[in-house]
């Protein structure tokens, strides 16, 4: 373990804040990350505080000035080159996430290369940040519009996706000419550290200004600064609904912009006309991927009256076979939740099901003995519910699973649409006039939608984020890149006369 940390350059105490290839020991509260998959202690950071932070603006600002003036291709190519390192360091950081936060190697080793997919995205689109031209109604003018970068680009990720959220944004902003201050989770400090010693390399090499990429870590406190610094142009935030609404209010409330990733409670409809077989695979990893913190986890199974009962039964068959231990091991597909707070709200969730009048189909509990040491290895369960309950209208961030029945198909949909929530969503069937229905505007109301996959593992390619108490925010692919981007309307005139628009007369 000590061998691939000191190759990610984490020492016993790091320093937690960096403005690219400088590193600071700021006077900030001491992080100490320890794993949930042993329960011991990794390394401790030293966190932010507020005068570091103040500095890490004016660094920013300072070098947003010079970055804005590089031509985006050589913005992209720095991103070409972050991306090798990537892929240079991709088995060890993907351990390193892991062992960190949990996920199962495979599924770290997963995150690491969807940051290697987006430096890739990001340096072809660093060639197409088109605008477009329009007709002028005036003679002699041509219009047109063009997108210029914003500034300072707050980023404030989660644990359960310690890196991948984090080159997103970033490597996306920067390729729009944005500087970027990240915050990571306090809860997986280490993986921040490691990304940014990565990325200070390529910066080195190539002069890239102080200040274009900025580290702090710490706790609510700084992400509470960036939310409320004015010199902040946009903040992106990924977390609960909770965390999303402060921020919202305090960012809304000094009229910047915000990204907002928030929860989800996400649903896939069983169609009677389903292939079982691939609805199965989608559903196990949906439900039980990353133990069930993903924000994108299947939570609920909407399922027609007339297979219910056979899918449940195959449902039941295929959990008993998961095997649940150290991630850091391929044969195992579920590690541990991240904390003993995250055991609790597990817990709490089935007592709930259970007073609320839910029907544990798959009983849960908390694992203990050899290997389950740290206490943080819960069964993924599964209760048959309705979905008025309280406890299903809300997230658990935990591998819990509800089965609803349902007659039709428009029954199915409002079920999935009246939660809270509106990240994403799938049907399974081989009808085509179900899909066509799912995906049409009296469809699903979230911002992701899928036939015949599941609720999680989403491409970069696509644009992704939710709607309503998801917060409404785009990140990755398609055009997310314009919410990074101010948009401009140009007008000239190459005339020798001043005509108005809407044909009004002025002399004098």
């Amino acid at each position: 373990m000590q061998n691939f940390l000191k190759e990610l350059k984490i020492s016993e105490l790091n320093k937690g804040v960096s403005t690219g290839t400088k590193w600071f020991s700021a006077s900030g509260e001491k992080i100490i990350s320890s794993s949930p998959v042993d329960g011991k202690q990794i390394a401790s950071v030293n966190s932010c505080d507020k005068r570091s932070f103040d500095y890490v603006v004016e660094t920013a600002q300072n070098a947003f000035v010079e970055w804005r003036t590089w031509p985006a291709p050589r913005r992209g190519e720095i991103i070409r080159q972050i991306g090798n390192e990537l892929r240079r360091h991709k088995d060890i950081l993907g351990k390193l996430v892991s062992y960190e936060m949990g996920k199962s190697l495979q599924e770290g080793m997963g995150e690491v290369q969807e940051m290697i997919d987006i430096a890739d995205f990001a340096l072809g689109l660093s060639r197409q940040l088109y605008g477009f031209t329009m007709h002028s109604e005036r003679p002699g003018h041509r219009m047109y519009d063009q997108y210029h970068p914003l500034g300072i680009v707050g980023i404030i990720s989660a644990f359960n996706f310690p890196v991948a959220v984090w080159s997103w944004n970033s490597f996306i902003a920067m390729v729009c000419a944005d500087v970027c201050i990240w915050k990571p989770s306090e809860k997986t400090p280490l993986c921040a550290i490691a990304c940014q010693h990565i990325i200070s390399k390529v910066f080195k090499e190539n002069k890239v200004p102080e200040g274009v990429c900025n580290l702090v870590s710490g706790g609510r406190e700084v992400g509470e600064w960036i939310a409320n610094e004015p010199k902040i142009a946009l903040v992106s935030a990924t977390g609960s609904t909770r965390m999303g609404k402060a921020v919202g209010a305090a960012v809304g409330a000094r009229l910047g912009k915000s990204l907002l990733e928030l929860g989800g409670n996400n649903a896939i409809i069983i169609s009677k006309e389903a292939d079982l077989n691939i609805a199965l695979v989608g559903c196990l990893f949906g439900a039980v991927g990353t133990a069930g913190q993903r924000c994108t986890t299947t939570r609920r199974l909407i399922i027609h009256e007339d297979i219910y009962d056979i899918f449940k039964k195959k449902l039941i068959q295929a959990y008993r076979q998961l095997k649940i231990g150290d991630p850091l091991k391929e044969e195992n597909h579920v590690g541990p939740l991240i904390d003993h707070d995250a055991v609790d709200a597990y817990l709490n969730a089935i007592n709930q099901i259970k007073k609320q009048g839910g029907n544990m189909a798959l009983a849960g509990g908390i694992l203990s003995g050899k290997g389950f040491e740290s206490g943080c290895y819960v069964k993924p369960c599964i209760a048959e519910v309705t979905n008025d309950m309280e406890i299903v209208q809300h997230e658990t961030f935990a591998p819990i699973l509800y089965l609803i029945k349902y007659k039709t198909l428009e029954e199915a949909i409002e079920i999935q649409n009246a939660v809270p929530q509106g990240l994403s969503s799938s049907i399974f069937t081989l009808n085509l006039r179900e899909a066509e229905w799912f995906l049409s505007s009296k469809g699903s109301d979230c911002g992701i939608a899928n036939v015949n996959i599941g609720t999680s593992g989403a491409e970069i390619g696509g644009a992704f984020g939710g709607e309503k108490e998801t917060g409404g925010g785009r990140e990755s692919g398609s055009d997310a890149w314009k919410v990074y981007m101010r948009r401009q309307t140009n007008t000239i005139n190459y005339s020798d006369t001043l005509p108005l628009a809407q044909g009004i007369k002025f002399t004098v």
